[in-house]
């Protein structure tokens, strides 16, 4: 097992898979974080969990699965524009990837969760050009249909809704919409099932690993803090494109995954972002976790 700041490796089976960080922002604590709680509520779940009030940080974390042959990176971070524009604070995937020993150029598949910028945006490098020139790349079928529809993008409300409307147009364009789409429920490469876990978005997938009896949930954005949604799973993100649906969406997954006792691998959590999930009230816990 190989653990640093940049990467973190361990084996599910016979399935190779490195947390790669992304790098990290600062949220701050306020009325606008959560639409069903207020700032006060959010911070008094911070202090309960011994972190700071008046600030969160949010954790970036792709994976790379090394699977059937092949490479396999999930989801693929903020990108190399924002590394530039935060000093490096996020965006640090391909940087990060070379540290972990991956060539970029070598990854055979990239598959994506959803369409949200710090898991898309990744896909083209500071020159707007491929940044896994070789790699087919799989999306949900479900995400694919509504952000490239015309018609939902002409009734996109005004602000965040029209923004990543206008991203992912703008990634996928330049990409020249070669993509393979994907359905919930198949195997997205050997030992790698898409699952689906609509709410934080319209066509959100997470991704069962499994191999020679091992198995992680890859959650992605289930739960976007560990801190505040998993002892709160009702509360709402201003995030999630459809808040009731994301709410019960986390507890049907966290339900699971208690009476499975299954690992799960995070998008957002601390990182390495392996953790188990235990009940806890009417809630959850997330406590660190080693490879299964």
């Amino acid at each position: 097992m190989d653990v640093t700041d940049e990467f973190y490796r361990y084996k599910v089976g016979d399935i190779e898979v490195t947390v790669v960080s992304d790098g990290f922002r600062m949220v701050p604590v306020d009325d606008k974080y959560l639409r069903n709680a207020s700032a006060a509520d959010l911070a008094k779940a911070l202090a309960a969990a011994g972190q700071p009030t008046d600030r969160m940080k949010n954790t970036y974390s792709p994976i790379v699965l090394t699977t059937g042959g092949k490479r396999v990176l999930i989801d693929t971070g903020n990108g190399e524009a924002q590394a530039a524009a935060s000093n490096d604070e996020r965006g640090t995937l391909n940087r990060n990837l070379a540290a972990a020993g991956i060539d970029r150029n070598a990854i055979d598949v990239v598959v994506i969760s959803h369409f949200h910028g710090d898991h898309v945006n990744g896909l083209l490098g500071a020159d707007n050009k491929p940044a896994f020139p070789k790699a087919e790349i799989k999306v949900p079928e479900v995400e694919w249909r509504f952000w490239m529809d015309d018609g939902e993008m002409s009734r996109a409300s005004p602000g965040r809704m029209t923004e990543l409307f206008a991203n992912n147009r703008r990634i996928f364009d330049a990409l020249g919409r070669k993509v393979t789409p994907y359905a919930w429920d198949t195997d997205v490469a050997p030992g790698v099932r898409a699952v689906g876990t609509p709410g934080h978005s319209i066509g959100h997938t997470s991704f069962v690993v499994s191999s020679g009896g091992k198995t992680i949930f890859v959650q992605q954005d289930v739960c976007n803090n560990a801190f505040v949604f998993a002892p709160h799973p009702d509360w709402q993100g201003f995030f999630d494109q459809d808040p009731p649906k994301a709410a019960a969406t986390r507890r049907r997954v966290y339900d699971m995954l208690v009476a499975d006792k299954l690992p799960v691998q995070a998008f957002h959590f601390p990182f390495p972002a392996l953790s188990r999930i235990e009940k806890a009230g009417d809630g959850y816990r997330v406590v660190p976790a080693s490879a299964p």
